[in-house]
C-alpha cells in the first residue's frame, strides 16, 4: 500500500486542482501516468507515433493523437504551447526523449517531467532543462529492496541522497505509547508526518497522540537516521 499523505505516486504532485495534461509516449509508463490523470478528471492529451497505441488509449483521454514528438510544427498544431504541464514518457528511444524535450523547453512549456533510461540520459535532460527527471524502474527497484530487507516498511520514497520518507508499520514493541513517550525527533531525528490507522489519517499529529500496533506511521528524516529508528525504536 502507497500512501505517503497525498502524493500516491511522484507525478501526482502535478495533479493538485483540475489542469490540461499531455501525455507524449503511452507504453506502460506513460500509459499508466495517462489512464490515472483522466481518471482523476482532467483533460488530457495523449500522443504517441504508433497507431495502435493511441487507439488502445483513446478511451482514457480527452483527446489521442499520432504524432511525431521531434516535429515542432506538428507539436504546435496540437497546441501544446498552451499546456503547463508536459510528461515526455518516450521509451527506449533516448534520442526521441531528448529532442522532445528540447522542444518543448524552447517552447517555453513551464513544467515538463521526463522519464530518464540511464544516468547519461538524465545528465542530458538535465543539461537542457528538464523540470523533473523520474526513473521509474530504479525508483520502484528501491522501494522493493527496502521493503524485502524489513519486515517494518511498507511503503518507501526517496527524497535525495540523504533524506527518505518511510511508511512503517508500529510493532508491539511501542503499541500504547504516545508520540511524547517515543520523543522520535530528540532520539532519533526523524518527524512522525502523519499516522494512518485504517481509513483515518491522522496528519501532524498531537504529542498527546496513542499509537496502537499496525498503525502506519509515516516518518521523515535522514536515512541513517530512519534505519536507527527503525531498528532501535520500533
Amino acid at each position: 500500500m502507497v500512501f505517503f499523505l497525498c502524493v500516491k505516486r511522484e507525478w501526482r504532485t502535478l495533479a493538485k486542482k483540475n489542469k490540461q495534461f499531455a501525455v507524449i509516449g503511452l507504453g506502460r509508463f506513460g500509459g499508466s501516468i495517462c489512464k490515472e490523470l483522466y481518471k482523476m478528471g482532467h483533460q488530457v492529451l495523449a500522443i504517441d507515433n504508433n497507431d495502435s497505441k493511441v487507439n488502445e488509449f483513446a478511451s482514457f483521454a480527452t483527446h489521442a493523437v499520432i504524432a511525431n514528438s521531434t516535429d515542432e510544427k506538428a507539436l504546435q498544431s496540437l497546441g501544446i504551447r498552451n499546456f503547463e504541464f508536459v510528461i515526455v514518457a518516450i521509451g527506449d528511444d533516448i534520442q526521441t526523449s531528448i529532442l522532445t524535450t528540447l522542444l518543448l523547453k524552447e517552447m517555453n512549456i513551464p513544467n515538463v517531467w521526463v522519464k530518464a533510461q540511464s544516468l547519461y540520459h538524465h545528465k542530458v535532460l538535465e543539461k537542457i532543462g528538464a523540470d523533473r527527471i523520474i526513473h521509474p524502474e530504479q525508483d520502484m527497484g528501491i522501494r522493493i529492496a527496502q521493503h524485502l530487507t524489513s519486515e517494518k516498511i511498507v511503503d518507501y520514497i526517496e527524497l535525495s541522497d540523504e533524506y527518505s520518507i518511510v511508511e512503517l508499520l508500529a510493532t508491539p514493541k511501542i503499541n500504547e505509547k504516545t508520540l511524547i513517550d517515543l520523543d522520535v525527533r530528540a532520539k532519533y531525528g526523524c518527524t512522525i508526518l502523519a499516522i494512518k490507522r485504517g481509513e483515518k489519517v491522522d496528519v501532524s499529529p498531537l504529542p498527546t497522540e496513542v499509537i496502537y500496533e499496525k498503525d502506519l506511521l509515516i516518518v521523515i528524516g535522514h536515512k541513517n537516521d530512519l534505519k536507527r529508528f527503525e531498528d532501535d525504536g520500533m
